[in-house]
């Protein structure tokens, strides 16, 4: 995959490898790069970095078990997925959660369900209704 020409997003984290696996398999993202505190991963049409948050500004805060949604943020990614029992369950094996089905709602084309990461950050998939 080359990541030139790709729209995308950075997610700054407090536990790097617990993030990087929800978004890698939930979302069915590539890791393509990966170095100290930063890993990138990707699909044919975007971006994810996954940036550290340094310690130092780590360590003032908690992420709560299950994590709490961070609705106040200004960015929600969203993701379309093929399966949305699948990303339920794919997502709660590594460490977040998509809303029940009966939270799900319809417009312009496509289904949607809000969820979060190991964080608390919120996500959304996407589903092509035809």
């Amino acid at each position: 995959m080359s990541n030139h020409n790709k729209n995308g997003a950075v997610v700054f984290v407090k536990y790097l490898e617990r993030c990087v696996a929800f978004y890698r398999h939930t979302m069915a993202l590539a890791v393509t790069h990966e170095e100290a505190g930063l890993v990138v991963l990707e699909s044919d049409t975007m971006q994810l970095v996954m940036h550290a948050i340094p310690p130092s500004i780590a360590g003032t805060f908690e992420i709560t078990d299950p994590p709490q949604p961070r609705e106040d943020a200004s960015v929600k990614l969203f993701f379309y997925v093929d399966d949305f029992a699948a990303a339920r369950s794919t997502a709660a094996e590594y460490g977040g959660r998509v809303q029940a089905a009966d939270k799900e709602w319809a417009w312009r084309g496509f289904r949607a369900c809000d969820g979060v990461d190991p964080e608390g950050n919120v996500v959304q998939i996407r589903r092509i209704e035809y």
